[in-house]
């Protein structure tokens, strides 16, 4: 892959003056060789086998950091769904790995841990229900481990009572963590059409498809684009804004791939997929949000909002695939609302309301994301409001995933600020109106006609 000297000079200016980076390396690790008879001797085998797969990752990606000047957010580890080593286990509490995962992140120096998950579209198993029932005090007790639960698919549909168990899921880990806001809910994303190569957190585990081992990687480039359109101007047509995003989001990936195979290369494990996702963090400049406003609307949440989302995810999604040899995860504009300061500015403006957000995940990446509601919101409320995101990516064949994050104690406009990447959270409105008998239904949603593809 060689790079002419004007990429590199326009490389380097990115990274100074426009925010960019590597967002994420992921390592992805297989658990299955971890399984033993008690959850204790599993959790063990599950330190052990972080430990020996990821003790050179942080020093390998700050290596690649420091060789190609391009800063590497975060390391992190995802592993095989938790859920699924648990069926034979002697305990219902699984506590124990997630702890286990904690200290082998700790050990190794990663900042997060994925994959204390389970996929439950279809149902239940005995080790999805222990693994779901752990989430809570999971979460609670650790500081890396984060927990996802993939509840319907357009193959399968929409399991609603999954979506009833992790509004519950939702409310505990909120009260559990009441003393930092609510901060356990950060690290819990419940999905539909979920991907097994997904490297950014809280959703990242490593598939059953996967290697033993593996390397993905997430780009970012908020700042890039935007200051790509702030020179093209406002007089340019939408055909101009979407030919320079996506010729933006071309150099942004072409860097993203190039980094993650040398740190592949470097650890001697298999490259996976580069996630061309634009992620947004609450750093000034490094904003979705300030994309949207600079391609014409005056806050993000008015008329017109959905059609620059849409132009954006579509030009990233060219630009990154034409780039990249192999693109995956999520890849697109994601719309975490804390995490990005030109969200919170129109969420306290009144600009941006929940049902808009609603309506923007019909075009972009993910979902509803770290998007904070009043502590009081109701367990029933809360399942319909996942039913609602669920249904979303069933019906459109796309991953739809939602962070909700009940701020403990604290009404509508009442906020919380954790700082660093996960930024401030405004509790927005939630409709007073009920779904309670909905909920009370139970039972699953069936797939649509378009899942039939066989």
């Amino acid at each position: 892959m060689p790079f002419h000297e004007r990429e590199i000079l326009e490389t380097i200016r990115m990274v100074d003056l426009e925010t960019l980076d590597i967002r994420t390396t992921t390592l992805g690790i297989s658990l299955r060789g971890s399984v033993r008879s008690t959850v204790r001797a599993t959790a063990d085998a599950v330190y052990e086998r972080i430990t020996s797969a990821g003790e050179k990752l942080v020093e390998t990606a700050a290596s690649v950091e420091r060789d190609y000047g391009i800063p590497i957010v975060n390391k992190r580890v995802a592993v095989t769904p938790v859920a699924l080593l648990a069926d034979g286990l002697d305990s219902d509490d699984l506590v124990p790995i997630a702890e286990a995962m904690d200290r082998a992140g700790s050990e190794i120096g990663i900042d997060y841990a994925g994959g204390f998950s389970a996929l439950v579209h279809g149902g239940f198993t005995r080790g999805d229900r222990r693994l779901i029932g752990s989430i809570p005090r999971a979460l609670a007790s650790t500081e890396r481990v984060c927990a996802s639960v993939n509840v319907g698919s357009t193959r399968a549909g929409i399991h609603f009572d999954a979506c009833v168990e992790m509004a519950r899921v939702i409310k505990e880990t909120a009260e559990l963590t009441a003393s930092t806001g609510g901060l356990g809910c950060a690290k819990l994303v419940v999905f539909t059409n979920a991907v097994e190569d997904n490297p950014f957190i809280a959703g990242a585990m490593h598939g059953v498809g996967m290697p033993d081992e593996v390397i993905n990687c997430g780009v970012s480039g908020p700042g890039v684009v935007n200051a790509v359109l702030r020179q093209l101007g406002r007089e340019a047509s939408i055909d101009a804004v979407c030919e320079e995003i996506k010729k933006t989001a071309f150099k942004v990936t072409r860097m993203g791939e190039l980094i993650g195979r040398e740190t592949a290369k470097r650890l001697g494990v298999p490259f996976g997929i580069v996630d061309l996702s634009l992620a947004p963090t609450p750093a000034r400049g490094d904003s979705v949000a300030d994309i949207l406003e600079e391609m014409g609307v005056e806050r993000v949440g008015a008329p017109g909002t959905i059609l620059c989302l849409a132009m954006l995810n579509d030009a990233v999604k060219k630009g990154g695939a034409m780039a990249a040899s192999r693109v995956g995860g999520l890849s697109g504009a994601f719309i975490p609302v804390s995490e990005d300061m030109g969200m919170v500015r129109a969420a306290e403006e009144g600009a941006l309301t929940y049902e808009k957000l609603e309506a923007m995940t019909s075009v972009c990446s993910v979902g509803i994301d770290m998007v904070a509601i009043p502590g009081d919101t109701s367990v029933e409320t809360i399942a319909a409001m996942l039913g609602d995101e669920m249904a979303i990516g069933m019906i459109n064949d796309k991953t739809t995933a939602v962070r909700l994050l009940p701020l403990p104690g604290m009404k509508e406009g009442e906020s919380v600020d954790w700082g660093g990447l996960l930024g401030k959270a405004v509790a927005m409105p939630v409709s007073r109106f009920r779904s309670d008998v909905l909920v009370r239904r139970g039972g699953r949603v069936p797939p649509p006609l378009n899942g039939l593809k066989n």
